[in-house]
């Protein structure tokens, strides 16, 4: 009988000394466990992230780098053959009519063909976003007057704009509006090759009919891509844009 009432009393006070020890504060070095941590929603600038980066992503995965270095850049410059017919064919019949050095051309590469860092804006009514898309490429142009190679930078902004739509089942998209090359983005440097007058000549010809047809050749191969990649972006992200645009709620920091 002694011992069952002191088991009895050893367990009352092994109870309070437990609960006295819980109450006390965790020391400064010892952490809670990870699963008591409350997680946190996703902030407008991690939303904004997160579409550039899928955005980035799909057209990389769509062959964008691919489509930039084979551009028919050759066949364009090949003045009086079916490959240069229609609107770009137009214009360079009459913007090389006196540029005869241009005839000179045998060989077009393109190297190096890069997707920098997406820029992402939302409209002042919030209900719009617009992604500017920077691409760059090194040409290499070979002319039997050159001897060698001349090489070109360019660097040309498309901008892609994005809507959220409803269709006849009421369901909410996200959907390619405008898409087009940024005016006045294109930049074009010449790296090597700059020396006499005949090759200047030849660099400023160059120069004139890849400012008239570059934009609108690197238009109609990216925002294809663009709206294909539209359409395979993670549900989960399209749900949370689409709310937001819906409702005009700005989520795209400005800095």
């Amino acid at each position: 009988m002694f011992q069952i009432g002191g088991l009895i009393v050893f367990c009352g006070l092994l109870a309070q000394t437990t609960a006295l020890l819980e109450a006390l504060p965790l020391p400064l070095d010892q952490t809670l466990p990870l699963d008591l941590t409350p997680a946190l929603a996703q902030t407008p600038t991690d939303l904004a992230g997160s579409l550039t980066s899928a955005l980035s992503n799909g057209l990389l995965s769509e062959g964008l780098l691919g489509t930039l270095q084979n551009l028919p850049l050759l066949d364009i410059l090949k003045i009086g053959e079916s490959t240069s017919a229609g609107l770009i064919g137009g214009l360079l019949g009459k913007v090389t009519s006196a540029i005869p050095l241009l005839n000179n051309i045998i060989d077009v590469q393109i190297t190096n063909p890069q997707l920098l860092e997406l820029g992402l804006v939302q409209s002042p009514d919030g209900h719009r976003l617009y992604v500017t898309i920077p691409l760059g490429l090194v040409l290499n142009v070979k002319t039997p007057l050159v001897g060698s190679l001349l090489k070109l930078a360019v660097r040309l902004n498309i901008t892609a704009e994005i809507l959220a739509v409803r269709d006849e089942q009421e369901k909410i998209h996200l959907v390619l509006g405008d898409c087009t090359h940024s005016p006045g983005s294109l930049e074009i440097s010449l790296l090597n090759g700059f020396g006499s007058l005949p090759i200047q000549s030849l660099v400023d010809s160059l120069l004139e009919i890849l400012n008239k047809v570059l934009p609108e050749l690197v238009q109609g191969k990216v925002c294809p891509l663009v709206n294909e990649v539209l359409g395979h972006l993670d549900f989960t992200l399209v749900h949370d844009i689409v709310n937001k645009l819906i409702h005009g709620l700005e989520f795209v920091i400005k800095v």
